[in-house]
């Protein structure tokens, strides 16, 4: 009798866990049993692998095979397991020297005539592999452009599982390595100079790209919301390789990771309509929740126009990823944690009727308060900046500024805040926690004189105040002073205090 053991990676959110598959045959009738709490897909598996080891030009052993995947009590789900499976059953037949897998991670489905299949998460899964101290995997060769993003792991592509067991024999196999890693090519997005007017909502899209901070605009149709809104990512910098690792890593667990792969250098925007579920908002589904459009949006832009057709449970929804940057779900098979961290821009009509011009409007006094009333006061508060737009007045006029020439502007204060804050680990204004921007680098009182006034009235909440105090050292960045004045305080409170309606 044989014990052959063999490793792969159990994804739970973005976080894996190496699973030890350990593989025995011995007496008995001949069949299959699995353990270690498999899912309805997993336990189809002892299907899979038999075809696919029998039509690899291998006799499967008819002795009674069990196989088990440790740790026991953590759940296994999905076909990710397959190859890993073969592998370990085909060491504990001696096909293969049990000796051969030694810091080798193996990911992949199997079909039915031994060919790999892609799976999800490979990315995310590699990461762990590497951090447990594997050198080696082995991976279908439809992830291979993926798995090449992850570093420190040598990784090997397969077509088939045969090409797998000749490579453990040390015979002439079809394995590949992936290409070099190259970024996908750049999309030119829309141009910020083709929005007409509306220059203080202009100036508001470069202050909340200058400093990550969330955003909302309000007004009747045609005023350029969604135009400006879209233009956001064109203003941002290019993502850090760390950065673009993670999004990666999240939209390989979603399958939206692009075919050719490549990393994404350009920070993300994404736009669900209303009617989206919550859980395709913020994550979730039965068994292993999946990542939802707010993780989509990690290191980018959650645009969410007609935001008041959202509905409360929906938007709430967004209030603790807007705190933490990252979203948890408990499930009966464990967490998942997915990161968050995005810049959420807001669209609204003042009311249902929406028209052209306000002095229109037909909708009474209460049904405009209860349409607004659909953004709570939570979820507002933790919106920096808001603007009121007005209709256009006149076509004719001067272009505006390019997204290139604002993006110098903002490339130059996020430079500044990132040397400002490094010491803290930090990169944009609205990650700085209240405590540091009240201790060491607090402002005089002569600069906060009139946000302590709007603490004592009322008119601003504690997180309100820390919120402004993230603003104004934004405007003081885009304007290249040492450090925020009475006026840049000012003008933060006004971007808080300007009414939706």
């Amino acid at each position: 009798m044989v014990l052959a053991r063999v490793w792969s990676v159990a994804m739970h959110g973005v976080d894996g866990t190496m699973v030890e598959i350990e593989a025995d045959l011995g007496p008995g009738v001949p069949g299959v049993h699995l353990m270690g709490l498999p899912d309805a897909a997993l336990r189809e598996a002892k299907e899979r692998v038999r075809s696919a080891v029998r039509n690899s030009g291998v006799v499967w052993p008819q002795r009674q095979v069990r196989l088990a995947l440790s740790p026991a009590d953590l759940p296994k789900a999905g076909a990710a397991y397959d190859l890993a499976l073969a592998c370990g059953l085909l060491a504990a037949a001696e096909v293969v020297s049990p000796d051969s897998f030694t810091g080798v991670a193996l990911l992949g489905e199997l079909a039915l005539d031994g060919r790999t299949r892609a799976v999800r998460g490979v990315l995310p899964a590699l990461l762990a592999a590497h951090k447990a101290g594997f050198d080696t995997a082995i991976v279908p060769a439809a992830n291979l452009a993926e798995a090449g993003l992850a570093e420190g792991i040598r990784v090997l592509g397969a077509e088939q599982l045969s090409e797998v067991l000749d490579w453990l024999r040390g015979e002439p196999h079809g394995l590949r390595e992936p290409d070099p890693v190259t970024g996908v090519p750049a999309v030119d997005g829309p141009d910020l100079a083709d929005v007409v007017g509306q220059s203080e909502a202009r100036w508001a899209l470069e202050v909340a790209a200058a400093g990550g901070h969330h955003l909302l605009l309000t007004g009747p149709p045609g005023t350029g919301k969604t135009m400006l809104a879209s233009r956001l990512p064109g203003l941002l910098p290019p993502l850090s390789p760390a950065q673009a690792i993670e999004l990666a890593a999240v939209c390989s667990l979603a399958g939206t990771l692009p075919s050719e792969g490549g990393l994404l250098d350009r920070p993300p925007f994404v736009d669900p309509h209303h009617s989206i579920s919550v859980a395709a908002l913020v994550g979730g589904g039965s068994g292993i929740a999946r990542p939802g459009a707010v993780s989509r949006a990690h290191n980018g832009v959650l645009f969410l126009d007609e935001a008041a057709e959202f509905g409360p449970q929906r938007l709430n929804a967004l209030r603790t990823a807007l705190e933490d940057g990252e979203v948890r779900h408990a499930r009966r098979e464990g967490v998942a944690r997915y990161p968050a961290r995005f810049q959420l821009v807001l669209a609204t009509n003042p009311c249902p009727c929406a028209p052209a011009r306000d002095i229109d409007c037909t909708c009474l006094p209460r049904v405009r308060k209860q349409y607004l009333g659909r953004l709570s006061g939570p979820l507002l508060d933790r919106v920096d900046l808001r603007v009121r737009m007005r209709p256009i007045t006149a076509i004719a006029g001067g272009a505006g500024e390019s997204s290139a020439v604002v993006r110098e502007r903002v490339t130059v204060a996020r430079e500044r805040a990132t040397h400002r804050w490094s010491g803290y680990g930090l990169h944009a204004n609205s990650e700085v926690p209240g405590p540091v921007l009240r201790g060491e680098h607090a402002l005089s009182t002569a600069a906060t004189g009139l946000l302590d006034r709007g603490l004592r009235s009322g008119a601003v909440s504690a997180r309100g105040a820390d919120r402004c105090l993230r603003v104004a050292w934004t405007l003081s960045d885009l304007a290249g002073t040492p450090r925020p004045t009475s006026d840049h305080v000012a003008t933060a409170l006004g971007f808080r205090e300007r009414s939706a309606a």
